[in-house]
């Protein structure tokens, strides 16, 4: 933690470790009026504060001007956020001058769109309107739920208060703005009810929003996509929280229920940390209580693997292929070959080659993970095509060359000079 003595104005800044200590910004002017060279343009969406973005060696930061109380409030609620491992921005200190509103200091999520780059930047031959807006929706409806389930009423879910990022061509959502936020032991379900609700009408607004401004006649009715967001979400909850009866009359307890609903909780991205039986009035039968901890098994078990860190889905992808690789290997040998043995090999055969193989000025357009899982579904595409496997030699050569090339740069996505007035905001 870092934090500069009171200076002639009063300022006082705290950091977290691992982060620049923004010194040499001009503190002791409003953010609107700042000229300073580290300062650059993002795409993003409307916010109702003053939000400008810093550069540090390749690092941005999102500097966002809002009343004291509010900004360490927000603060706090970031790093709550972070030691849940629930999917936001992360929190990186305040700023307090005399004179002028308060400062929060986020770090940038590189990769991460607004919804309006998401319908800007679509890749025509992969992303029609429709199939971009389910991702859309069921990457909300995740986000929803499981900042439900940890007990967080977020009170102003929006597309424009969201970020996204690509996630083996789905996509995972991630909260920016949580001014209205609050943290609960138990949501009721009368809360819960009113953050979906809240959240319905702000989506209908936000696409029709985008709509307008970008002339989607042919996108699917923003109030219709509204409401099936609200059906997602109920779906995901019911998945998450429902009892099931696994004790047949007979005694004899149901395995292949519970098998089948840990699987498909395991798919959604969720971990079962126990299971709890509980007896019912009737005495000889019983109830399963899945208490689900948070999303990500497939991210932490590719982490434990092999190192990486991926979204879920492209976790999952990834898997599978490290799987394909194992057991390419083992009919190859003849030979049982350890998980940790073929992760290691893939490691540094597959995957490793793939991304060294992305050009140098191609590395800002899509995450390494991001492009590994296209260039695996290339290799399927073309080996349909031919009738035949055209080997991972081919599908890198060609992905790079016709592929990748014509994807936008989303690393950090920064505005032309010429467009830099038209955005105000961050989240």
């Amino acid at each position: 933690m870092v934090v500069a003595p009171p200076a002639a104005r009063r300022m006082r800044i705290i950091s977290r470790p691992g982060h620049p200590d923004f010194l040499d910004l001009p503190w002791h002017l409003p953010l609107e009026e700042w000229r300073v060279d580290r300062l650059v343009e993002v795409t993003r969406g409307i916010h109702r504060h003053v939000v400008r973005f810093v550069d540090y060696g390749g690092a941005l930061y999102a500097l966002k001007e809002l009343p004291h109380r509010l900004a360490v409030r927000e603060y706090r609620l970031l790093r709550r956020m972070a030691d849940e491992a629930l999917p936001g921005v992360e929190a990186v200190g305040t700023v307090t001058r005399e004179g002028q509103e308060a400062v929060l200091i986020t770090r940038y999520l590189d990769y991460s769109l607004p919804y309006r780059a998401l319908f800007t930047n679509r890749r025509p031959a992969r992303h029609d309107l429709h199939g971009l807006t389910s991702r859309l929706l069921d990457a909300l409806a995740v986000l929803l739920v499981r900042l439900h389930t940890a007990g967080f009423f977020w009170g102003d879910c929006s597309l424009s208060n969201t970020l996204f990022r690509r996630d083996a061509g789905a996509l995972s959502a991630y909260l920016v703005d949580v001014e209205t936020g609050e943290w609960h032991k138990v949501l009721t379900p009368g809360q819960r009810q009113a953050d979906l609700d809240l959240t319905v009408d702000n989506v209908a607004g936000g696409l029709f929003d985008v709509q307008a401004e970008l002339g989607l006649q042919d996108g699917p009715d923003p109030i219709d996509t509204a409401e099936d967001l609200r059906a997602r979400y109920e779906r995901l909850w019911r998945e998450l929280t429902a009892s099931e009866v696994v004790v047949q009359p007979n005694g004899q307890i149901d395995r292949h229920v519970i098998e089948g609903r840990i699987r498909r909780l395991n798919e959604l991205g969720f971990e079962v940390e126990e299971i709890e039986f509980v007896p019912t009035p009737a005495g000889d039968r019983m109830v399963l209580n899945a208490n689900v901890v948070e999303a990500g098994f497939h991210r932490r078990r590719l982490h434990s693997l092999t190192g990486l860190d991926a979204q879920e889905n492209q976790a999952r992808s990834l898997l599978r292929d490290l799987a394909n690789f194992r057991a390419s290997e083992e009919r190859r040998t003849g030979r049982p070959v350890p998980e940790s043995v073929a992760a290691h090999r893939w490691l540094s055969e597959v995957f490793e080659p793939v991304v060294a193989a992305i050009p140098e000025e191609l590395r800002g357009k899509l995450e390494p993970q991001e492009v590994f899982h296209e260039v695996i579904e290339h290799k399927w595409f073309l080996s349909e095509r031919e009738g035949a496997d055209v080997g991972l030699a081919t599908a890198i050569q060609s992905y790079m060359a016709s592929i990748l090339p014509s994807a936008p740069d989303e690393r950090l996505l920064l505005l032309p000079d010429d467009e830099a007035d038209g955005w105000i905001g961050y989240g």
